[in-house]
């Protein structure tokens, strides 16, 4: 077992050490008073002790690692094995480090480190595990001339997405394959191995910045506490239940109607949080007596609400759909919170339901106001709130696969129009940034992240056909086919005349609390819900723009 000999086995090395030389010292101080003892003795002595106990260990360990499993070090035999990639490391900082010790360290490792680049000049020249710092990233093309990289690894989880777009581009500049180690967000047990390293995704030049969280006033309403999460199975839901257990919660309820996507994050969840008891509840949200099966059964204390139909064009055809899922489906989940006294409840919206223009947005929007009124009106003591962003890149509902697809397939790219633009963030910061609105919620404020600039979807399809390899209009054509029904060109993330304001996290704005307002739905829900049951969209549409009267709709 020595060859696994390790820093904190020296320590321990060393205390033992230091403790025994100190009986030592106490027992002759007692029988002899040190009489015909030199006192520099003792500290030769437990310098020596120290020095033959660790060097044995460090010599067995060095055996294993360096002689036996490392050809590479071993003088009677080539320097490179033939079925060795050469492999050049961009970053040499921690994460460099313990992606370098993997591979170094492995003795069936089929990979080479012949070095790092990095722009920081205290490292210039250095040697980490005696592998050098060969330049600047600047130098990246003769790097990889001069010593014949098969591939690179970008090892920079902190980088921004602007350093991280300047290195892609320096990466395909030499033809040859490049990966990335995931952003600090991705990283759900913040540990780095060289299982996380995956090929460069668009989500990497979108946003890598690292959010920062308070843990404690996080783990204040999560910690030892029962979470249910619903639509956990989605997108969003399954990357919260990952959030939501690195601050260990007594037991998480993975709530979904969806089979396999439940099925899948239960999996997920159970071999990377061993110490989490973790219960799939396969359910619908429209059904009451499954919820109060559910919230009798385990009694949660914060409910994550992300369960929602959210294809605009497919609501647009099925509205029914849309009213049963997002405004039922909500007003459900919201009544048996209050019974069961839930503490938190956090209903996870979207900007389409800021002056909507499409049914699934207009949905959302009364699914808001039903949840507001929850503290406006002074309904209930359970802290209710909503957190409002744009697109996440990933998701299920995301133009990105599309765009993948259509490349594969030789293209073209259908974009539905030329200036059309859409806020984006990554689902990791989006779900980091909703634990944290839930540690701030006094109860009734709409929440909005911050999103950034929006994005030309033109543009991301240009970066998705560079990407792969291919020249934008020569290699991949676009093509322009019109808005759909019920799309908007420019997405938007509060109302004129909605008073926002700062919170003290930077990433995060909150609404005014609006007063109470339900002479809106008194009567309307129940009419909708009646309307629903005929399936007729014309009806359906009117009763949403009763209640939402900013929803505009096409009245065949």
């Amino acid at each position: 077992m020595w060859r696994y000999t390790s820093i904190r086995d020296m320590i321990n090395i060393l205390k033992s050490t230091l403790i025994s030389s100190t009986i030592v010292v106490i027992l002759i101080l007692i029988f002899y008073r040190f009489e015909g003892f030199s006192r520099s003795i003792f500290l030769i002595d437990w310098g020596l002790t120290f020095l033959f106990i660790s060097a044995s260990r460090v010599i067995i360990r060095f055996y294993y690692e360096q002689i036996q499993n490392l050809p590479s070090l071993n003088f009677f035999k080539s320097y490179k094995n033939s079925d060795q990639a050469n492999i050049l490391l961009i970053g040499a900082g921690d994460a460099g480090e313990k992606i370098l010790r993997e591979l170094h360290f492995n003795r069936d490792s089929k990979y080479k480190i012949c070095g790092f680049l990095d722009d920081h000049k205290s490292k210039a020249g250095k040697l980490i595990h005696g592998v050098p710092v060969l330049g600047k990233i600047s130098d990246l093309y003769d790097i990889v001339n001069i010593y014949q990289i098969d591939e690179i690894i970008i090892a920079i989880p902190s980088a921004s997405s602007r350093e991280i777009r300047n290195i892609v581009n320096s990466c395909e500049e030499t033809g040859i394959k490049y990966k990335i180690i995931p952003g600090l967000g991705e990283l759900i047990n913040g540990k780095i191995t060289v299982k996380s390293i995956r090929d460069v995704a668009y989500r990497d030049l979108l946003g890598r910045e690292v959010i920062t969280l308070e843990a404690e006033k996080i783990g204040a309403y999560l910690n030892n506490k029962v979470i249910l999460v619903t639509g956990a199975g989605g997108s969003i839901g399954s990357e919260l239940c990952r959030q939501i257990c690195r601050f260990k919660p007594s037991k998480i309820v993975l709530f979904d109607m969806a089979e396999t996507p439940l099925y899948e994050i239960d999996l997920e969840i159970r071999k990377i949080f061993t110490e989490i008891e973790v219960v799939p509840f396969l359910g619908d949200v429209q059904d009451i007596v499954q919820l109060k099966n559910a919230f009798k059964k385990h009694k949660p204390n914060t409910i994550f609400h992300a369960a929602a139909y959210k294809h605009v064009p497919m609501m647009e055809n099925h509205p029914w759909k849309s009213v049963n899922n997002n405004i039922i489906g909500t007003q459900n989940v919201v009544e048996i919170s209050k019974e069961f006294k839930v503490e938190r409840f956090v209903f996870v919206s979207t900007d389409k339901a800021v002056r909507p223009t499409n049914v699934m947005g207009a949905t959302k929007r009364i699914a808001e106001i039903v949840v507001q009124n929850q503290n406006n009106c002074e309904l209930s003591d359970t802290r209710f709130m909503i957190v409002r962003f744009g697109n996440v890149v990933g998701s299920a509902g995301s133009v990105i696969p599309l765009f993948k697809k259509q490349i594969e397939k030789g293209g073209p790219i259908t974009v539905t129009h030329p200036d059309i633009t859409r806020y984006f963030m990554t689902i990791p910061e989006a779900c980091q940034l909703i634990l944290q609105t839930c540690s701030m919620a006094q109860g009734g404020e709409i929440f909005i992240l911050d999103m950034g600039e929006p994005v030309k979807i033109v543009d991301m399809a240009k970066d998705l056909i560079k990407f792969s390899g291919f020249e934008p209009f020569m290699d991949i054509d676009i093509e322009f086919i019109g808005l759909r029904p019920g799309e908007k060109l420019y997405e938007e993330l509060i109302t004129e005349g909605e008073g926002i304001v700062p919170t003290t996290h930077k990433k995060i704005m909150v609404l005014n609390g609006q007063e109470c307002n339900l002479d809106s739905l008194k009567g309307n829900i129940e009419r909708l819900t009646e309307c629903c049951k005929s399936q007729d969209h014309l009806e359906i549409k009117k009763m949403i723009n009763n209640i939402v009267p900013e929803y505009e709709y096409e009245k065949e």
